[in-house]
């Protein structure tokens, strides 16, 4: 869709006063909005402990033990959609703890149960994909190892073309991380301040 001069003028003027919170109050205010709602978030919470997320995402690794690139990310979505889970379930707990439920609460409640859902579907969803991929992966057929010194059968060979070379069986694919080890998705950091 095109638009006149005159209105893309209007635009770039109008972009001009919208520059976010200039504030502290108003940058502490939206700090967190992306790392609260965001389905896959990419910092921790300062009330969050690294090292229990790392724990989680091992436990998951050992459990299930990934092999492919696909593999990997179904575990990342388990380990996301817990962590985010146990996030969701102290938010609960906090507003369970008020005095009296007004009807702003009640919304939040709601609001909350909607993601709850939304994650535990998620879960589900990654824990059945990652065992019918691994399914799938051990019933593929394994190549037969060539034996070095076995002969051709004589009705099968042909006087004119010498025997091909035996062929040695590739190794299977190896899930190589891009990442060094130790670091998982999430960065083991506190979110940092709004710079805007």
């Amino acid at each position: 869709m095109l638009i006149s001069k005159k209105q893309h003028e209007a635009n770039i003027q109008n972009a001009q006063k919208s520059t976010g919170p200039m504030t502290p109050e108003g940058k502490a205010a939206v700090r967190h909005n992306a790392v609260t709602y965001g389905l896959r978030t990419n910092a921790m919470l300062a009330s969050e402990d690294c090292e229990v997320y790392i724990r989680l995402w091992e436990d998951f690794e050992a459990d299930c033990q990934p092999q492919t690139r696909v593999e990997w990310c179904f575990l990342e979505t388990m380990v996301t959609s817990q962590w985010l889970l146990a996030r969701i379930a102290a938010r609960e707990r906090i507003v369970y703890e008020k005095e009296s439920l007004d009807e702003s609460l009640y919304r939040v409640l709601d609001s909350i149960q909607k993601q709850r859902v939304q994650l535990e579907r998620s879960f589900r969803t990654a824990i059945a994909d990652m065992k019918q991929s691994q399914k799938e992966r051990q019933a593929e057929p394994q190549p037969e190892p060539v034996q070095q010194n076995a002969t051709p059968p004589a009705e099968k060979t042909v006087a004119s073309e010498p025997p091909a070379p035996p062929q040695s069986p590739a190794p299977p694919p190896v899930y190589v991380m891009s990442e060094p080890a130790g670091i998982h998705p999430v960065v083991c950091a506190p979110a940092a301040n709004d710079t805007r």
